[in-house]
């Protein structure tokens, strides 16, 4: 049996999250049901993550298994011929039997954008805020991210997880053009809703109805609910994965 990994890319609108759902379209299912097409034979797909129903990826990974070796190229080719047009993939490349896309993945990346102006073109990708922010502050209280490892304020309650422990290695705000924002945040995992429940919590920062100190006393208090409104999910992008090179074949 030969494993490969798929990078592929997505707009989330459509779909009810990345994870196939009882009762709406998913990414996995679309990918599987193509694979499925091609193989002739059932293709089950383990994703690196769960995005959220309306989330976008600019790099998702996953992985399925295949008992023959198979022309990478020409399976791109043809997934993109079966798959609809928000979903396309960049490449398949072969990875030892062992490899798996969601537990040897070494990070995630997350990009979230908001932005002062309407526009047309960006309502389903931007945020949308009706007041200005204190974007250095915003940023001093993501440093304190850094110093902290248990994000149960920021998790989705009930979820299946065994633990609510996570490495941040990069959380920042930076400008893109006048009237956009980005926040950037990379860990080795993160929790259900974990990204949207800090932009949303950041923002009350910026807003100045919390202090940087009332930031961590959040964060220590470990409950949700002291934590700020998530944001909505259109303006959240998947946007790397990393993993060990030691994985790959070619």
């Amino acid at each position: 049996m030969r494993r490969y990994f798929i990078y592929l890319a997505y707009d989330g609108t459509n779909y009810h999250g990345w994870q196939i759902q009882p009762n709406g379209d998913s990414v996995q299912a679309q990918l599987m049901r193509a694979l499925s097409i091609f193989l002739r034979k059932e293709i089950e797909v383990i994703g690196a993550g769960r995005t959220d129903a309306g989330v976008h990826a600019s790099l998702m990974v996953a992985h399925f298994d295949f008992e023959k070796e198979l022309d990478t190229v020409t399976l791109t080719d043809k997934l993109n011929r079966l798959l609809p047009p928000d979903i396309s993939v960049f490449t398949v490349r072969p990875v030892v039997p062992e490899a798996h896309a969601r537990f040897d993945a070494t990070y995630r990346k997350y990009k979230y954008y908001v932005t002062s102006v309407k526009y047309p073109f960006n309502r389903q990708y931007r945020c949308r805020l009706f007041q200005p922010l204190n974007y250095e502050l915003m940023n001093e209280a993501a440093q304190t991210l850094f110093d902290y490892s248990d994000f149960t304020s920021f998790s989705k309650l009930h979820t299946d997880v065994k633990t609510n422990i996570c490495k941040i290695m990069h959380a920042e705000w930076t400008q893109e053009d006048e009237f956009t924002w980005v926040f950037t945040i990379q860990a080795d995992r993160f929790l259900r809703n974990m990204v949207r429940a800090i932009v949303g919590t950041l923002i009350e920062v910026g807003r100045g109805k919390l202090t940087i100190e009332g930031f961590r006393e959040i964060i220590e208090m470990k409950n949700r609910c002291k934590a700020g409104t998530s944001v909505p999910g259109n303006a959240l992008f998947l946007v790397d994965v990393g993993y060990p090179e030691t994985l790959f074949i070619d």
